[in-house]
């Protein structure tokens, strides 16, 4: 029964770090430079501060977000996008805005409640519009 358990750990062990590898070669690969750059400010923050509840880190850093964040804006429907994605990538285009906004106005003046929806309603946007990016 031991040697079943020592079994499963070290293969549940070499499948996380196979998860890590993949995510870390993958992670920022987006066929949109402005989505590479809005993803190194946003990945620390999603996988290191939120989970540890850290939101001055996340406030100290709101900064370059929005910043980036308005660059990804600025792009607007990135060319060889799917002509069928062009009005829902709108769409969620104005719904980045509005969380973005939320989550600058939050980060200045908002409780670390209402920081911590706001950052979760722009990661969850940027995952949207992340689906419907063209392919490389």
């Amino acid at each position: 029964m031991k040697s079943n358990r020592k079994t499963y750990a070290t293969l549940l062990g070499v499948l996380l770090c196979m998860f890590a590898l993949v995510q870390t070669v993958f992670a920022s690969n987006f066929s949109v430079k402005e989505y590479n750059e809005f993803h190194d400010v946003l990945h620390p923050l999603v996988h290191e501060a939120l989970p540890a509840k850290d939101f001055q880190r996340i406030r100290a850093n709101a900064g370059e977000f929005v910043k980036r964040g308005k660059a990804l804006i600025k792009v607007g429907v990135p060319k060889g996008a799917a002509a069928a994605d062009v009005e829902e990538f709108r769409r969620e285009l104005k719904k980045f805005k509005s969380a973005l906004d939320a989550f600058k106005k939050d980060a200045r003046e908002g409780t670390d409640a209402q920081l911590e929806n706001s950052f979760s309603a722009v990661h969850d946007s940027f995952e949207m519009l992340v689906g419907m990016l063209p392919r490389k």
